[in-house]
């Protein structure tokens, strides 16, 4: 077998529809660095299971009170069919391995009421809407718990739950322990399919969205060139718009998302390999652009105040450079001067053409900027 990472549940929608795309990820350089939603996400689940286990003293005493109030949320939610359980556990590690070679993930909240079993699962995430109806995550989530309870309980069906407090979403979805079965063995053909040496790539909108190998994904490419030409006869309809159909600019509309997606990743992956120092020909990297800004925010507040009074301020920020210089006219713009700067822009991506100078240099070297 030539794939060997983990078909877990979380990434489930995407190698139950794309096999391919584990091979692909699993040949891909791992990241250096985590990304600020994944470290916020993981506190998120580290407090609400602190609360669950330990109580609202959890919640009360902790720091971040943005997070903790999207949190208790949850742990209410969660609370409130756990009251009622024979057998609740918190942040368990489900095995569903005798239908997915090496599968197992860590359940948020499992709990057994009567002949039901309940699967809980927190998404602190606000950037994507997720439900519970058919969701595959879930479903593994339910398969690793029901292997687990089943020899304990008599269960009938599970119950699948989504919270998402950041969206004021929560989401249910039951169905039966025979049906979760019968969608088990699909499951492992499908998993059997994305471990086999030949398993192809099927792009789509929902398992494209978060792939790591779209950018390269030679599928994907040819899926938006299809997108993009479907039902056109010629190119000059493509060139103007004012003669295309309706069902024409539908099927372009269709495909945004996902051409849109696809074009970024792109981008980010020449972006990247110019800042890790290699070449990309036909592109460079140049500054891009920046705003002006205090040197130092309190020096400026007392110069401002001094000058302006009131007009100082805009509910409750102090004014920018440009609205100081607006306000204080060119007379006396130059007593502000000195406490003006303006930072580097960011790295942006430019074609060779560009007039703007290349930086040639790493992701390092902004690793300060703000």
């Amino acid at each position: 077998m030539t794939a060997h990472s983990n078909l877990g549940p979380s990434s489930a929608h995407r190698w139950l529809v794309c096999g391919g795309s584990v091979a692909a990820i699993a040949a891909l350089p791992v990241p250096n660095e985590t990304s600020p939603f994944a470290i916020e996400g993981t506190a998120a689940h580290e407090l609400a299971e602190t609360a669950l286990r330990f109580g609202q003293v959890a919640l009360d005493d902790a720091e971040n009170r943005e997070m903790a109030d999207f949190v208790q949320v949850y742990v209410d939610y969660v609370n409130a069919i756990a009251d009622d359980a024979e057998l609740a556990v918190f942040e368990r590690r489900v095995d569903f391995s005798d239908w997915v070679d090496g599968g197992f993930g860590t359940a948020d909240a499992i709990a057994v009421v009567g002949k039901t079993l309940h699967v809980m699962d927190l998404k602190y995430g606000m950037g994507v809407r997720v439900d519970a109806e058919e969701n595959p995550q879930g479903m593994l989530y339910a398969l690793g718990a029901y292997a687990e309870m089943a020899a304990l309980r008599h269960i009938d069906d599970v119950m699948i739950h989504i919270v998402q407090p950041r969206l004021d979403h929560i989401s249910t979805w039951s169905i039966s322990v025979d049906a979760l079965l019968r969608w088990a063995e699909w499951a492992k053909q499908r998993a059997e399919t994305a471990l086999s040496d030949d398993a192809p790539r099927v792009p789509g909108e929902k398992q494209c969205r978060f792939c790591d190998a779209k950018a390269t994904c030679a599928a994907l490419k040819a899926h938006a060139e299809a997108a993009i030409m479907a039902d056109f006869d010629d190119l000059v309809a493509l060139r103007n718009p004012d003669t295309l159909t309706d069902a024409q600019v539908r099927t372009v509309l269709d495909a945004k998302p996902l051409i849109d997606a696809w074009l970024s990743s792109v981008e980010a992956h020449v972006k990247a390999c110019l800042e890790s120092g290699e070449t990309f020909d036909g592109f460079k990297l140049v500054e891009g652009r920046s705003n002006r800004t205090w040197s130092n925010n309190d020096e400026a507040q007392q110069k401002l105040v001094d000058l302006l009074g009131e007009k100082a301020f805009t509910d409750p920020r102090l004014i920018s450079p440009a609205q100081a210089e607006k306000a204080l006219g060119k007379s006396k713009a130059a007593e502000i001067s000195g406490l003006i700067t303006k930072p580097r822009g960011a790295p942006t991506l430019a074609p060779e053409s560009d007039k703007r100078p290349s930086f040639g240099v790493t992701a390092r070297d902004f690793d300060d900027m703000s």
